[in-house]
């Protein structure tokens, strides 16, 4: 699977110009260092802390790492391996130079300036480098079916952690101790870490879209739940809300309308429409209610490898949705003062529309 991964990408640089067939001359790159680690394992499965992979336009590829994953990086890989005794710049730059590459893509966005400066005084005086960017990124974003079933065991698992942690909900419990209870139940159920800090904010606090838990008490009020976890390498995400104690008419309302706008934008979702409209759709079901204003983030972002993934799910995204692309679904409303609501899915595109794979209930729920 990862040469056919490198394959599409090799096939995507010469479409885009920057690679041409093997023997033909001119200016464009004939090879490509890929320095970003997300990048690295989709390309070759590998998934240490410290690697390098350099693909030739022939499509040969090797790996850098160093002696902490010789074992395993032999056997996660289907490349050639080269364990760097010294400075991982040192060998690519050695590489780079046996196989007489002239000219080398790097990918501008992950490659810091430290080891741009490192990896151009190991460079042969002739070869140059070319900032490209997003093109592994943009392979990454149409997911292939071992991805989906990674991604949906994890959101599945995520949505059981989720109904797990609320059992333990008592009164005294604190924002951080419901968030740590998430996070054990995740590890339990098989993810090998969260995603991201997992977001738990109950009261006023729930109007901030990115608030960290703290000691403040859980108690009667809003309470706004944001956790994803990897599992086999990819994310899940979900947000859900608990209301403690009996529900408030203006509450009712401003959930109501939410869940309208995800449903609206969920329903708008399918291959060849453009991200920006999936978007509108949500915005205009909160306009109708009064509450565009009070919408303050993008409707969604892609998931796979990391968390946050190209396409973003916002106005003036002009990606085409493609079917196999994991996105996720997430309007919301924040008031100051008051509190936030906001509800995801983690969804697919599909060929006519979407899967919602998030199984848990978007009923308004109380506790």
């Amino acid at each position: 699977m990862s040469n056919e991964r490198r394959e599409n990408l090799v096939a995507r640089l010469a479409e885009a110009g920057l690679a041409q067939p093997s023997g033909a001359k001119g200016k464009a790159p004939d090879s490509f260092l890929v320095t970003k680690l997300d990048n690295v394992r989709y390309l070759t499965g590998f998934t240490g802390s410290n690697g390098m992979l350099l693909l030739g336009r022939d499509g040969s590829a090797r790996l850098f790492t160093d002696p902490r994953y010789t074992l395993q990086a032999s056997a996660e890989t289907d490349c050639a391996v080269t364990i760097a005794k010294g400075p991982m710049t040192k060998s690519v730059g050695k590489a780079i130079e046996k196989a007489g590459y002239k000219r080398v893509a790097v990918e501008q966005d992950h490659l810091t300036l430290a080891a741009a400066a490192a990896l151009g005084k190991e460079l042969p005086s002739r070869t140059e480098t070319v900032p490209v960017a997003g093109l592994v990124e943009n392979l990454r974003m149409v997911k292939d079916a071992g991805e989906l079933e990674s991604i949906r065991a994890s959101v599945i698992a995520n949505s059981e952690a989720l109904e797990l942690a609320l059992r333990e909900l008592k009164p005294g419990m604190s924002e951080t101790d419901l968030a740590a209870e998430i996070d054990y139940r995740n590890r339990r159920l098989g993810a090998e870490r969260p995603a991201f800090d997992t977001i738990v904010a109950s009261g006023e606090r729930s109007a901030l879209p990115h608030a960290h838990p703290g000691d403040t008490l859980i108690g009667a009020g809003i309470l706004l739940i944001d956790m994803g976890a990897f599992r086999h390498g990819y994310a899940s995400d979900m947000t859900r809300m608990v209301h403690v104690g009996k529900a408030p008419g203006k509450y009712k309302q401003a959930y109501a309308a939410v869940l309208e706008a995800q449903l609206a934008a969920i329903a708008a979702v399918k291959a060849g429409v453009k991200a920006s409209k999936v978007d509108k759709a949500a915005r205009d079901v909160l306009k109708k209610h009064g509450l565009e204003k009070e919408f303050v983030h993008s409707t969604g972002h892609g998931l796979g490898l990391e968390i946050h993934e190209r396409p973003r799910i916002g106005r003036k995204d002009s990606t085409v949705l493609t079917e196999g692309m994991a996105i996720t679904i997430e309007p919301g409303v924040y008031l100051e003062g008051w509190g936030g609501i906001r509800i995801e899915d983690t969804i697919v595109v599909t060929a006519t529309g979407c899967e919602v794979l998030t199984p848990s209930t978007k009923d308004l729920r109380t506790i």
